[in-house]
């Protein structure tokens, strides 16, 4: 699953890359089916997910915490994409992938916190009663 995301997120960048020319020079593009497919493994994979009932902390295990460290880089190149579409056009499914990119990264960082380590819940200060 990992490795296929590597390989979209080559495709997105030959996408952002490349600008739209015209329809007789093919461009490489992120596509709906690929936004579909990430989309789709989001759902698998929270179907064995327990409900949030709070915010989640980076942590747990190892492999989580790296988790969630690539989903705060897929959410500043998600601002970057952002900020280029107000330049120039930008594929809306390119917009669309990293988007859910981030989302699947979360996922991903509780179903590795299963195998033996909890997710690290936020508890709000007013509720430790420390809050200042």
């Amino acid at each position: 699953m990992l490795a296929r995301i590597q390989n979209d997120l080559f495709d997105l960048g030959a996408d952002l890359a490349t600008p739209e020319m015209d329809d007789n020079v093919p461009c490489l593009r992120i596509t709906e089916k690929q936004v579909k497919r990430i989309e789709h493994e989001i759902d698998a994979l929270n179907e064995n997910l327990s409900d949030l009932s709070s915010f989640i902390l980076p942590g747990g295990s190892s492999l989580s915490s790296w988790l969630h460290f690539a989903r705060t880089v897929a959410r500043r190149a998600e601002r970057e994409i952002a900020a280029l579409s107000a330049e120039e056009p930008i594929n809306k499914f390119a917009m669309h992938f990293i988007n859910r990119l981030s989302d699947h990264l979360f996922v991903l960082a509780r179903v590795a916190n299963q195998n033996g380590k909890n997710d690290v819940l936020w508890v709000p200060g007013a509720q430790t009663g420390k809050q200042k």
